[in-house]
């Protein structure tokens, strides 16, 4: 959890610069990819983290630090914002680091608003989360900060298969395992899912199924938990023979699972239970 001063910092920045990565159109997507970039440098620099955010240290210092690491070829956007967070007070070091992620992710979503693919993004993160909830050993290979880079993302690729997701969601999924920063890769999915949600202003409620929702239970699911979120929910629905029948529903980071496969695994640990 990020200290007091790390929130204001973080607020504050976005808060000046987020209308300039808004209205950044096209290179909205380089702008993000930069990030992410950097975002990877200092997560591997702890001594690099240290010098952009030195209190004692003149900010020119700090400026001329982040001039050095991203080269002259960086978009402005992105030497503004860098020259922008060295000159905040951080917490603890790491912090400067999430607030650079966080405007990468905002970058993506600019780019996934510019494009008129926001809300394909978010439903396509949430199919990637729910196919995710029944492969533990995948999703824990995903993460898995043993395994090169190179083979997590091939892993990653294997598992979407054919999938015609986005340029945004292949990005933020390659970026969930490229960048892993203690997190695990189904954590990390969530995140942005509550992000892009948050940017649509409203909530993703993913329902799987092993048929196809007809158009009446998709009505009642969004009178239900526009109800029980108190704001407008959007029904991402992912079909899965596999669970047999039932559904399982899941917001946020609330799962709810009565599928049939479940209800079997539940029956299952019970006999062993009691033999």
């Amino acid at each position: 959890m990020r200290g007091e001063a790390s929130r204001i910092a973080d607020r504050v920045s976005r808060d000046s610069l987020a209308p300039k990565l808004c209205n950044s159109g096209e290179d909205a997507w380089r702008i993000g990819n930069e990030l992410f970039t950097i975002t990877s440098a200092l997560d591997h620099n702890i001594q690099l983290e240290r010098a952009l955010t030195d209190p004692s240290r003149p900010v020119e210092d700090k400026v001329a630090v982040v001039k050095t690491l991203i080269g002259s070829q960086a978009h402005p956007l992105v030497m503004e914002i860098m020259s922008d967070l060295v000159s905040r007070r951080w917490s603890r070091v790491s912090d400067i680091a999430n607030a650079v992620e966080d405007f990468g992710v905002d970058g993506m979503m600019y780019y996934a608003d510019y494009t008129n693919t926001t809300l394909q993004v978010s439903v396509e993160l949430a199919e990637l989360h729910s196919a995710l909830l029944n492969l533990p050993v995948v999703r824990t290979k995903l993460y898995d900060a043993t395994v090169s880079s190179e083979a997590r993302i091939k892993l990653l690729y294997s598992l979407i298969g054919d999938a015609d997701f986005t340029k945004v969601t292949k990005r933020l999924a390659e970026h969930a395992t490229c960048n892993l920063r203690n997190r695990r890769y189904l954590q990390t999915i969530q995140w942005l899912i509550n992000k892009f949600s948050r940017h649509m202003g409203e909530s993703m409620v993913t329902v799987t199924t092993a048929t196809p929702l007809s158009k009446e239970q998709v009505e009642k699911l969004i009178a239900i938990y526009t109800a029980k979120t108190d704001h407008p929910v959007h029904i991402n629905s992912v079909v899965d023979p596999t669970v047999m029948g039932g559904m399982r529903i899941q917001v946020g980071d609330e799962v709810t699972d009565n599928t049939v496969v479940a209800q079997l695994q539940h029956l299952q640990r019970t006999v062993k239970a009691t033999a």
